[in-house]
């Protein structure tokens, strides 16, 4: 591909359209767990580090998306919990003690379903949280590279990866580093990952959708907030579940 913006275009249509096919599956596999979740009053939780917590904001409280659903984030241990963390460290994903801290101060129920994405899946506070959302019960669906994380060692003292634990694994497609294009001195530039997963998670949103529909439920939806009557709306349906979802800071 060209080393320029129509050069990095087309790598990500290329990357898109082989994600949108080669996961159309686990998509639906992921869509069934969580319509199965909300069905039962449940609620998403979606937890994601580093640009990973892009994903969790994709499907966490954004217009076309669904109500029902929490996003997890490193920083609640200071918000919520009063840790004295540093936020913007380089080590804080790693340390897989703060997983237990960020499930206990989630809003949990046993019908919730989690959603937790990671590009190279090894990071100790990841995987720790996926072991913990397991021992408990739930449902999980990760998003990750299988490309970077089969290169990469678990920084887990299990020497597990995110994708061990789930019920559902999502290939987001990015390359072993998520950047695409390469530079003649060596490296890359242009990462996929985030657009990749965006993807993936409005996939899950739209088929998620369409399976209460088809059970005959109203899906519980966001309207943007910038329109009119969007406020009323919202806040009548989050209603529903006060206490239980928060779109983070």
């Amino acid at each position: 591909m060209t080393l320029n913006a129509e050069g990095y275009l087309a790598m990500v249509t290329e990357t898109m359209n082989r994600v949108a096919e080669s996961q159309r599956e686990a998509v639906g596999r992921a869509a069934d767990l969580i319509a199965e979740s909300i069905g039962a009053d449940g609620v998403v939780h979606a937890f994601g580090t580093g640009h990973s917590e892009a994903l969790a904001m994709e499907l966490a409280g954004r217009a076309g998306g669904l109500v029902p659903t929490n996003r997890i984030a490193l920083r609640d241990l200071v918000l919520l919990g009063g840790a004295p963390v540093d936020l913007l460290g380089p080590t804080l994903e790693r340390d897989p003690t703060v997983a237990h801290r960020l499930y206990a101060l989630a809003p949990v129920r046993p019908q919730d379903v989690f959603v937790l994405a990671s590009n190279s899946g090894v990071n100790g506070a990841m995987v720790e949280f996926a072991s913990v959302v397991k021992e408990n019960g739930h449902a999980l669906v990760a998003i990750t590279s299988a490309q970077h994380s089969a290169r990469m060692t678990s920084r887990h003292p299990s020497g597990r990866k995110l994708a061990d634990f789930a019920d559902v694994v999502l290939d987001n497609g990015a390359p072993y580093g998520d950047a695409t294009l390469p530079l003649p001195g060596g490296g890359a530039v242009g990462a996929v990952s985030s657009i990749t997963a965006a993807l993936l998670a409005q996939q899950i949103t739209v088929e998620v959708v369409a399976r209460l529909l088809a059970a005959g439920q109203q899906p519980p939806v966001y309207l943007s907030a910038n329109i009119a009557g969007g406020d009323e709306h919202n806040n009548a349906l989050e209603a529903r579940y006060a206490g239980r979802i928060r779109r983070g800071a």
